[in-house]
């Protein structure tokens, strides 16, 4: 039964095979094999594939099988149409597309499979690639926020500047109006004078404008603070809806990309392999010398061909026989008098008819 299955894969005549030598039956098993684990290999590829694509087991199971399905009938078709011929020149030119068609089906199958392979390493490079991005991606939303944020900044440092400012000079007419009352500096007379009384209503002039400014620029001060939040929450805000789409970099493209980050030799070797074992049943066919079982299928094929010529050849005779005895009936007959007079007589009927109604017509119109 199983060796039935294998010989239904290899595409060959399983009628022609029973009749066949034990080696070329399992010859053909083999062959057979081949196609069907390649298809098993392309099922699995792209599954793996196509979750990467998806995140869906039921979706990539689906059309997995389907990739797989269309694999195994091209594997088959493949090494069933390769015939053994005489020459070995023609076989190489048969072959010659089909393994240019089994080299791109090694490509589509070993690719999934070596992504699979080197999972870990790839994802080791895609992390990279993440952490990158995430800091191209701050910097990229940092661009649009920093200036205005530095400006709001600055506003605030010169708001409280000011004040500081304001503060230092107020301090300075406290000690100017204390020194005086002291008497270490100014007149340098002890006691509250009119010049003490002067400073002292300057330093409280000033102390006063010194309350309303921080009154003002704290208002400010706190507004500015506000819009400062309010721009460093926008901006946090706008990291963290871009983030998922960072994390979510890891598709068949990003892998296929990061996978020719890593050393090419592994890939390379994964890629001989698959390649040798899809273009296996091709070179088998081609290397194996014509066996029993090409010499029946070689058999039938000709005694098919014959048939379907005679058949031709047969039906061409027909026709030309047919055609020249209908030629010699109708030459022969067109010679008989008796034939002549009764054609002449019918045609003198028509014309005879054809006339009386003619007149029974005028008739009618003159009446």
């Amino acid at each position: 039964m199983l060796k039935q299955f294998f010989w239904m894969c290899s595409g060959a005549d399983i009628d022609i095979l029973q009749t066949s030598s034990k080696a070329e039956q399992t010859k053909y098993a083999g062959i057979g094999g081949t196609v069907f684990f390649t298809a098993v290999m392309a099922f699995i590829a792209s599954t793996y594939a196509l979750f990467t694509v998806f995140d869906n087991y039921f979706i990539a199971i689906i059309f997995g099988l389907v990739w797989g399905l269309l694999i195994f009938n091209l594997d088959r078709f493949i090494v069933s149409t390769i015939k053994k011929q005489d020459n070995n020149w023609k076989e190489v030119l048969q072959a010659t597309p089909r393994i240019i068609l089994a080299i791109i089906i090694a490509v589509v199958i070993s690719k999934p499979l070596e992504m699979k392979i080197f999972e870990k390493e790839i994802n080791q490079v895609l992390l990279t690639q993440k952490n990158d991005l995430t800091l191209a991606n701050k910097n990229q939303i940092a661009t649009r926020f920093i200036p205005e944020i530095q400006t709001i900044q600055n506003e605030i440092t010169a708001l409280k500047q000011e004040i500081a400012k304001k503060e230092a000079e107020t301090n300075a007419l406290y000690e100017t109006y204390i020194s005086e009352a002291e008497g270490t500096a100014g007149t340098k007379l002890l006691g509250k004078g009119p010049v003490y009384k002067e400073k002292r209503e300057k330093h409280d002039a000033a102390l006063t404008e010194l309350q309303q400014l921080k009154i003002t620029n704290t208002a400010k001060i706190s507004e500015k603070e506000n819009q400062l939040t309010t721009l460093t929450t926008q901006q946090k805000t706008e990291e963290t809806i871009t983030q998922p789409i960072i994390n979510g970099f890891d598709g068949l493209m990003a892998r296929i990309n990061a996978l020719k980050e890593l050393p090419w030799l592994p890939s390379f070797f994964i890629f001989l392999l698959f390649l040798a074992i899809e273009t296996s049943p091709i070179f088998s066919k081609l290397i194996a010398p014509k066996g029993e079982y090409d010499y029946k299928l070689q058999d039938h094929e000709n005694a098919v061909k014959t048939w379907v010529e005679q058949k031709v050849r047969q039906r061409a005779a027909i026709l030309n026989t047919d055609t020249e005895l209908n030629s010699a009936i109708y030459e022969d007959i067109s010679k008989e008098e008796e034939l002549y007079n009764f054609k002449k007589q019918k045609a003198r009927e028509i014309l005879q008819f054809q006339a009386d109604a003619f007149y029974k017509s005028q008739k009618k119109i003159i009446g």
